[in-house]
């Protein structure tokens, strides 16, 4: 890259009804889609901008203001005013509505922002190949251990005491959230039960309930999470996400947890506790597990795709032993068992330290990044929702048809966002999108502010 002014193709027509504010926004606008304007070059200042056109610079001005916005240029203090990465298609190339882009056209790269993806990029890579290395070192298994290796269940068993305050008598290994919840459908579970999930909530957990024959009954979130109240009489199991609401991103409030497990012991059911996001607290320390409070009427479920990666495969289960004695007792008729090598790998990077040493890492760079995230939105006015926790909040909307139209329009500019008409199991009652901010980098989540604030404000 050049520190020269970039040549621009502007030309502006005088007699157009086209305010020339417009017309000149337009023409960068292009030009950056197209390729003529690369990431990087820098642009002239709006006063010499406005000595070439021959125009005011209000004109300059204006249209600056406008791509700023956008999010196709950004200034650099005491540099200039650069070209940011554009999206990789023109609004020409924008497929109509209702019409299917052509086999032969490869899609947009999009910036992903949608929840539930991890910080992989930030694994220490030195850490994360030793890890592996070590793993392989071990003869290879010739029956797999249908709990899960003894030292891989030993590592979570410590990381759950020393991370999180739980004394975990029994941990079974699991392929992750979604794997466990099969096992539990199939093995506890029986067709015909009932089972309240949280609405919204994750549907992959709702769609494993469902085929395995149950009867999935939504119940409503707020602001305190889950309402226990309004869980239906009869319902044999509970599954919910007390740590971090997903999607909504509140916390289940203590009275509501104790009242969660005193419904469960009055009634013999079974609360299924997602874990999800209980490692990324800002605000104080992680709060005490559901299978603290109440060891025997909880299955806790958790898992490292949310902590390092989903390469590995790997999660964990705690819960009353008559609970696990089912789960081994079906892997026995079924043959399943949970991946080793994942187990290993994590045992590895556990074992000297470098799992504690990522999650400490990970909490600082995620409060950061909320903070960037957050105070962006609260200073244009945008009102958010979700705990000071996790790696995603919510922009709650007045509508559906709002929340389509700003996905919609976030696509075309190059950002996916996660609408929550999509975590509903029944008819959607809130409207909004949950927006992640993990799986990118924090330089892209910078330059994608000031589109986001222009969708959303």
């Amino acid at each position: 890259m050049t520190h020269a002014d970039t040549a621009l193709p502007v030309s502006l027509d005088r007699a157009s009804v086209t305010p020339l504010a417009v017309q000149l926004a337009d023409a960068l606008r292009e030009a950056a889609a197209s390729g003529h304007l690369r990431g990087g070059d820098r642009l002239p200042s709006t006063r010499a901008l406005a000595g070439r056109l021959g125009v005011s610079r209000t004109v300059t001005s204006a249209a600056y203001e406008q791509l700023h916005a956008e999010g196709w240029i950004a200034g650099r203090h005491g540099s200039g005013t650069y070209v940011t990465t554009p999206p990789s298609f023109s609004a020409s190339e924008v497929p109509a509505p209702g019409v299917a882009p052509s086999a032969e056209v490869e899609p947009p790269s999009l910036l992903d922002l949608g929840p539930g993806t991890p910080w992989a990029a930030g694994l220490d890579r030195a850490a994360w190949r030793r890890a592996w290395r070590a793993a392989a070192d071990p003869d290879p298994l010739i029956r797999a251990h249908r709990a899960g290796l003894p030292e891989y269940r030993a590592a979570v068993s410590e990381h759950l005491l020393r991370h999180r305050g739980l004394a975990a008598g029994s941990v079974l290994a699991t392929g992750g959230t979604t794997a466990a919840v099969v096992e539990l459908a199939s093995a506890v579970l029986e067709r015909g039960d009932v089972v309240a999930v949280e609405e919204p909530g994750y549907q992959r957990a709702v769609q494993a309930f469902l085929r395995a024959g149950m009867r999935v009954v939504g119940v409503p979130v707020d602001e305190e999470g889950l309402r226990p109240d309004a869980i239906p009489a009869g319902a044999r199991a509970v599954y919910c996400s007390p740590a971090h609401q997903y999607p909504m991103g509140s916390r289940l409030s203590a009275a509501r947890r104790v009242s969660l497990v005193e419904r469960a012991r009055a009634s013999s059911m079974l609360v299924i506790e997602d874990d999800y996001d209980g490692e990324l607290r800002f605000d104080v320390a992680p709060l005490p597990m559901l299978a603290s409070l109440a060891p025997d009427v909880v299955a806790h479920l958790g898992t490292t795709s949310k902590i390092l990666t989903p390469t590995l495969g790997a999660g964990w289960m705690v819960a009353p032993e008559a609970i696990t004695s089912a789960v081994l007792a079906y892997r026995d008729l079924t043959g399943t068992r949970p991946s080793p090598a994942g187990q290993r790998v994590l045992y590895e990077f556990a074992r000297n330290g470098d799992l504690g040493r990522h999650l400490r890492k990970i909490r600082r760079e995620m409060a950061e990044r909320r903070t960037l995230l957050a105070g962006a939105l609260a200073t244009a006015g945008i009102p958010l929702r979700g705990d000071d926790a996790g790696a995603h909040l919510v922009v709650p909307f007045p509508s559906a048809e709002v929340e389509a139209s700003v996905i919609a329009t976030a696509e075309r500019r190059g950002i996916r966002l996660d609408g929550l008409a999509r975590h509903f199991a029944g008819v959607p009652t809130a409207h909004g999108v949950a927006i992640g901010y993990a799986g990118c980098t924090r330089e892209a989540l910078v330059s994608a502010l000031p589109t986001l604030v222009s969708l959303l404000r």
